[in-house]
């Protein structure tokens, strides 16, 4: 029984098979409309009849016409998606795959440094596949999102037609297919970037570890009783490894390859100890120049640098690859020999350094700034440092290749980074000594001048780096120390280089460009450019070098702390290409694109305005404030299009612009208000032309020519050639008075006074033939003369002219005085006045001239009588009373004649 019910399924399902397609065979008859004739009965496949199902209550019987029942909607069809964007999702599956086992392989227990590299390798470039893909889809996605627009939201009320709803339905299934592709791209984005943060954190969190893992303290007795007991069997070990070196050169060392080795040893002999005697020469230091340029100290510290380095790093090489080729060496001992002569270069390296730095010997070659002593000391100091180095490697090396045991790698590790704290001490404290100065007198105290040129804050730096070198074996962290060590040393020599590489490009890029160089001088007669210019360009120039070599060296600095350089570079390209803040894509590049668009429209609209005012404008029959004015607005039409060019680049929509004018009109309705003000002004200025360009206008207590109109503000130059500007708010809300509104003419009024006793229409009318002759005196209306006072003893007049432009006016006066003044004197209208000739005729005072004559006349007769008198009466009989008396009354009147005179403020 329970056999047979596996048959009893397949039965059923074949069953269920067999009715499905004679269903799907039925539905097309049933379409057929009326009308329509049924197909033959020889056609119909021979079945047997069927019964037919029961029907339910109160359904219509079998031969009555049964209801039309409503014809159901049909289902519309899935479109297929396009070939090229299946294409796309295949890729994107294909980058999801890769994705996932990337993030598989870092997630595990047991994921080394390795995995991750391996993993970290080729992110950046499926991170740009995405972008690519993204950026791709999106036009894609705005115009199928724009088509299904275009048809209108659905009703809401009633059926809307079937064709409006097949397409409907394709427009928002293209708009699914495209928008689920580029949302499929971004999350693959996502996900490669949360990849390399995890990839970043496991690696900072492995170095961290690493280098904060605390191992046996120098100071420990159990360290150095593990050593002791481990001699032995590295002993052993060592003596292991020189049997199989000897084996292999029993075994290798054929004549070919004990020739290649010792010519690879005589090659790295002679570049080792000649570099000594060629550098020097070719390093040009001639001790008898005492004043060398800065350029010289500085391609000679270049020769001696490069001269004392690379013949050291070529024979280091060569010893290396002789003895990596000829195979004569155990595989295991190739790092020993690759640090012993690596440490061989790096001596030489550090010695090269020194002497082109510090010319020890050679202070007039120096390019650093520091004394003999200091450099001396310096010198000394490095080279001592190197040595302590390629020592402790090349131990640190040995242990590796014999499998030494722990105790004696910490042993030697923690050594050696003492050794080095030790020599920078040392040579700390040496630098702080200071130049002893003989006291010759007792008097105040001196300081002494430190002989080291180092700076107190780089010295404390030194000191804390060796403290922290010393102190971290002693309790334990010898990979620290160890790891501060070499780190000291690599940033040490990258600081070297660093500054050896500014100083050289300040003076050979800045030097170059500036003064008179010949350089500078064929720029100068090729390209136009000002002495000036040139020196901006010579400092910009120097001061991108700075900041590129500055960042490379902080770069390669940082390398060793984890810092990876993919990493790195992956965040600047983001930071150039463009990354995400919100719905905001900020583009370092869109930035500076933008900026050059703008920068290339201002320069085009710049030259078409000078085209304007140069060219185009002066040959129409317009005036200088239409031109002015036209020029000005084209200007801003160019400059505002211009700009909506650059924000379209960058993205910027004017509804965004919307948005932040909002956001400034709060700003701009109180701390921006008078500049708003001036602005439309400005603009009203422009657009009714009140004053123009070239007008003569009087504001305030200012007078003079407009030459300019802003949107901002207007310059006038007054007649004594001083500039005023006046913002433009002034000149719409103020009493503005121009003289030149109208036309250009102006009028000139002369006074002119002529002697009472000269025929005034005879006076008029030379006056008025003066003006007429002139050539800048309009002839309509004619020149005229206003007689305005009879005065006593002069006749005064005003001639009034008009003249054909306003800014002659004071020619035009001046010419007209000379002229009237000349005419009038050869008439003898005006007396001719000499220095001594201002006197006033006054009449009617002849009698009081005659009455004063007659008691000047008295005066004088009375004055005889009294003299004569005296003369005859005796000196004994007191004949002098009558003298004495006048002589009194002469005083007397004497007095009183000074005391009115100091009444009037006149001397006596």
């Amino acid at each position: 029984m329970l056999s047979s019910l596996p048959g009893l399924r397949r039965l059923a399902r074949s069953a269920g098979l067999i009715a499905g397609l004679g269903v799907s065979a039925l539905l097309p008859n049933a379409a057929i409309g009326q009308g329509q004739a049924a197909p033959p009965a020889a056609q119909q496949p021979a079945s047997p009849p069927k019964a037919a199902p029961a029907q339910p209550a109160g359904a219509p019987a079998q031969g009555q016409a049964a209801a039309p029942a409503p014809a159901a909607k049909p289902a519309q069809p899935k479109t297929p998606v396009s070939e090229a964007l299946q294409t796309v999702r295949d890729r994107l599956e294909g980058i999801k795959t890769d994705l996932e086992a990337r993030e598989k392989s870092i997630t595990g227990p047991n994921a080394g440094p390795g995995d991750l590299t391996r993993a970290r390798d080729g992110l950046d470039a499926v991170a740009d596949r995405l972008r690519t893909i993204i950026d791709a889809l999106a036009p894609r996605l705005d115009a199928a999102r724009e088509r299904l627009e275009q048809i209108g939201p659905k009703p809401k009320e009633g059926e809307e037609g079937e064709d409006v709803a097949r397409e409907r339905a394709e427009r928002e299934q293209a708009v699914n297919d495209v928008d689920g592709t580029q949302r499929l791209a971004k999350s693959l984005l996502v996900q490669s970037d949360q990849i390399v943060d995890q990839i970043a954190n496991r690696r900072r969190a492995a170095f961290t570890r690493g280098l904060l893992e605390r191992s046996s303290s120098l100071l420990s007795p159990d360290l150095w009783m593990r050593v002791a007991a481990d001699i032995p069997r590295d002993i052993t070990s060592l003596k292991s490894g020189l049997d199989d070196t000897l084996t292999l050169f029993r075994r290798n060392g054929t004549l070919w390859n004990l020739l290649v080795l010792g010519l690879a040893f005589g090659l790295s002999f002679a570049l080792y100890f000649g570099r000594r005697n060629i550098a020097p020469r070719l390093g040009r230091r001639d001790t008898a120049v005492t004043d060398p340029s800065r350029r010289r100290k500085l391609l000679a510290a270049w020769r001696v640098l490069l001269l004392g380095t690379l013949p050291a790093v070529a024979g280091s090489y060569a010893i290396y690859y002789a003895l990596d080729a000829t195979e004569l060496l155990p595989v295991r001992f190739l790092p020993v020999a690759s640090a012993i002569v690596g440490g061989f270069a790096f001596v030489a390296f550090v010695q090269a350094s020194a002497d082109a730095l510090l010319a020890v010997g050679k202070p007039a070659w120096r390019p650093a700034p520091v004394s003999d002593a200091a450099a001396w000391r310096i010198s000394a100091l490095a080279v001592s440092i190197a040595v302590v180095i390629t020592v402790s490697k090349s131990l640190e090396a040995l242990n590796s290749a014999i499998y030494a045991a722990l105790p004696i790698s910490i042993a030697t590790r923690g050594l050696g980074a003492v050794a080095a704290a030790a020599l920078l001490a040392i040579g700390l404290h040496r630098f702080a000594d200071t130049a002893e100065k003989e006291e010759e007198c007792f008097g105040p105290y001196v300081a002494a001048d430190a002989s080291s040129g180092i700076g107190g804050p780089l010295r404390l730096l030194g000191w804390a780096a060796a403290a922290v070198i010393a102190v971290a074996p002693l309790v334990g962290y010898v990979a620290l120390s160890s790891f501060l060590v070499d780190q000291l040393i690599w940033a040490a020599g990258l600081i070297v280089l660093l500054w050896l590489l500014m100083a050289s490009a300040d003076t050979l890029i800045g030097g170059s460009l500036s003064g008179e160089t010949r350089l500078a001088t064929t720029l100068q007669a090729n390209t136009g450019l000002r002495r000036r210019s040139l020196n901006q360009i010579a400092v910009l120039a120097t001061g991108a070098a700075r900041v590129l070599l500055i960042a490379i060296a902080a770069l390669l600095i940082l390398a060793p702390w984890g810092l990876d350089s993919t990493d790195v570079f992956s965040s600047i390209r983001t930071a150039f290409f463009g990354f995400k803040i919100g719905d905001v894509t900020i583009s370092l590049s869109a930035i500076a694109l933008g900026i050059t668009i703008l920068g290339v429209g201002v320069f085009i609209t710049r030259g078409i305005q000078r085209w304007l005012e140069n060219t185009y404008l002066p040959a129409t029959d317009l005036d200088a404030g239409l031109r002015n004015s036209i020029s000005t607005v084209a200007g801003y039409v160019g400059f505002l299009l211009t700009l909506a060019l650059a924000f379209s680049y960058l993205g910027l929509s004017l509804e965004k612009l919307t948005i932040v004018a909002g956001a400034l009109s709060v700003g701009i309705g109180f701390g921006l208000q008078s500049i708003v003000n001036n602005f439309v002004s400005g603009l009203l200025l422009l657009w009714e032309r009140p004053i123009r360009v070239g007008d003569q206008v009087l504001i305030g207590d200012s007078e003079g020519i407009v030459k300019r109109i802003s949107v901002r503000s207007t310059e006038i130059q007054t007649f004594d050639r001083s500039a005023v500007i006046v913002p433009n708010s002034n000149l719409i809300s103020g009493i503005v008075k121009n003289r030149v509104r109208g036309d250009r003419t102006g009028r000139v009024i002369i006074a002119v006074s002529v002697l009472r006793n000269q025929d005034p229409v005879r006076a008029a009318e030379m006056m008025v033939a003066c003006a007429s002759a002139h050539p800048d005196v309009l002839k309509q209306p004619p020149p005229r003369v206003v007689f305005k006072k009879i005065g006593d003893p002069f006749l005064e007049f005003e001639l009034v002219a008009m003249i054909v432009d306003v800014n002659l006016s004071q020619k035009v006066q001046s010419d007209l005085n000379f002229s009237v003044f000349k005419t009038l004197s050869d008439a003898e209208f005006i007396p001719p006045m000499g220095p001594a000739s201002s006197f006033i005729t006054v009449q009617g005072l002849e009698p009081v001239r005659d009455a004063l004559g007659q008691i000047a006349h008295a005066v004088g007769n009375t004055q005889t009588v009294a003299v004569a008198a005296s003369a005859e009466a005796p000196a004994g009989e007191g004949g002098s009373g009558p003298v004495s008396g006048s002589r009194d009354e002469s005083r007397r009147v004497d007095g009183q004649w000074d005391g009115g005179r100091r009444k009037l403020g006149q001397p006596s």
